[in-house]
């Protein structure tokens, strides 16, 4: 080979090599970040189908015992299997106080069921309709699971539930042949250290590409919506309300999925207003969650399943007021994992009584196995928390400390804030901190500098769009 010809040769790897280095360096970012696509607002499909409502709510905003037996199941499913790919299937409102009521429903690829303005569909009361095997719902036993959720999705993709109607669960009210309500099942079973079996609304299963866009879930008897080893899943200004004190009324749980926003909600909940978890199947990651809001519930949590792995979270310009957590990572030595990778920023936290707790102890049942809970590569970006409450900061060991950076991390009320830490190691890079951190194996370097912290007070006066929960009883 000639001198001349070898240096071509050698100039053309070395540019090839160079382009290939770029467009890794292009894609990483993407991969290692949140979830990759852009955030679009959504927008209806064309109706393909519409159904009227024909059933009447009384004063209450109940059904009667007639009523209530007149299933509109048979012919939401009926339209459901035979609309066109690319179009939705309509539930429309017959002047006011009109509804839909229904038994288990399965969505479609392809198909958008949308809740029409004004309208309701109602979580049927009978639990028999529900059960997975007979005798399985609305009880209280060691199993638990043992209902199917009133709308599901199992490999579908291109699928859909929009509003800007109203889907009701309905969890505060008898259920049919007992006295008690759902969330009644649910307080009593934790009485009892076993498991009730109460319907969820909606429950995706090996998905792709599912879209909630501006519907508002309520009262769910159990979570309100689940995801779960999916790919491309978005919630658009989704409006989530239950009581404070609703037990296991998550708004949004993922698990082990990736690429997922959450984007503009208002969740007001008895449990995890936002839950990201991972099991055996994988783990979670490139997630998006934004211009949210919550308010009663357990806040933006991480855990307590992470065994699979959790990483590439954004967490920005979220609000949360009145949540009993404000940000929480929880998991412990039966299914902790790695989380890795997590940001939050641009987040104001009011009157919690946990603002920011990562905690790799979390109680359980059962055994303890091999899967130890560590947290690294967490970081805090214009955190801004007020009120009294407890900052909660531990690492499960010295051989597995929680990393942890801070920037512009300040509480209105330094006095008010008790902080438990151990086993971390804590980096404040430039901007205001005035957190006071001791503990147990805990280490802070850095130079913070005194100053204002981020400014939340219009946040705070922005109402929340709609509703109030309407059941004083809650669960008790």
């Amino acid at each position: 080979m000639t001198p001349r010809l070898f240096d071509v040769q050698w100039k053309t790897r070395l540019a090839l090599a160079w382009l290939c280095g770029l467009g890794f360096a292009a894609f990483v970012p993407r991969l290692a970040g949140q979830d990759p696509r852009p955030l679009r607002q959504p927008h209806f499909p064309p109706t393909a189908i519409r159904l009227r409502a024909r059933l009447r709510l009384n004063r209450q905003g109940g059904l009667n015992a007639a009523e209530e037996s007149r299933l509109d199941t048979a012919r939401i499913q009926a339209a459901l299997n035979r609309c066109p790919w690319g179009h939705a299937v309509e539930l429309a409102a017959r002047g006011a106080r009109t509804a839909f009521v229904s038994g288990p429903l399965e969505l479609r690829s392809g198909v958008t069921l949308r809740i029409g303005a004004g309208a309701r569909l109602l979580l049927a009361r009978n639990p028999r309709l529900f059960a997975i095997t007979p005798g399985s719902c609305g009880v209280i036993n060691r199993n638990g699971r043992g209902c199917k959720p009133l709308l599901s999705g199992d490999h579908i993709r291109d699928a859909a539930l929009m509003g800007p109607g109203m889907i009701d669960g309905r969890g505060g009210e008898r259920i049919m042949g007992s006295r008690g309500a759902w969330w009644q099942i649910a307080r009593q079973a934790q009485k009892l250290n076993l498991n009730q079996n109460c319907p969820r609304l909606l429950v995706l299963n090996h998905c792709r590409h599912f879209t909630l866009y501006e519907v508002t879930l309520r009262d769910s008897p159990n979570f309100h919506v689940l995801f779960t080893d999916g790919r491309g899943f978005t919630a658009w200004g989704v409006h989530i309300y239950a009581p404070a004190l609703a037990r296991n009324t998550d708004g949004i749980d993922l698990i082990s999925s990736r690429r997922a926003s959450i984007v503009h909600c208002w969740i007001h909940t008895g449990d995890d207003d936002i839950c990201l978890k991972s099991n055996g199947s994988g783990p979670l990651a490139q997630v998006t969650i934004a211009h949210d809001h919550c308010l009663t519930g357990h806040g933006v949590s991480i855990g307590s399943e992470t065994w699979g792995g959790v990483h590439a979270v954004r967490v920005r310009d979220v609000t949360l007021d009145g949540a009993v957590n404000g940000l929480r990572i929880k998991s412990n030595r039966s299914r902790g994992g790695v989380v890795e990778n997590v940001r939050y920023r641009n987040i104001c936290i009011r009157n919690s009584r946990y603002p920011l707790l990562l905690d790799t102890h979390y109680p359980y049942h059962g055994r303890a196995t091999h899967r130890i809970p560590w947290y690294h590569g967490i970081s805090l970006h214009n955190v801004r928390i007020e009120g009294a409450g407890t900052v909660e900061l531990i690492g499960y060991d010295a051989r597995h400390r929680l990393g942890l950076r801070l920037r512009n991390v300040t509480v209105g009320a330094p006095r008010r804030i008790r902080i438990v830490a151990r086993h971390a190691r804590l980096r404040v890079e430039s901007g205001p901190f005035n957190l006071r951190i001791t503990g147990p194996d805990v280490r802070v370097w850095g130079r913070p500098r005194a100053a204002r912290g981020l400014a939340c007070r219009q946040r705070w006066k922005i109402p929340p769009p709609g509703l109030i929960p309407r059941h004083p009883e809650t669960a008790e």
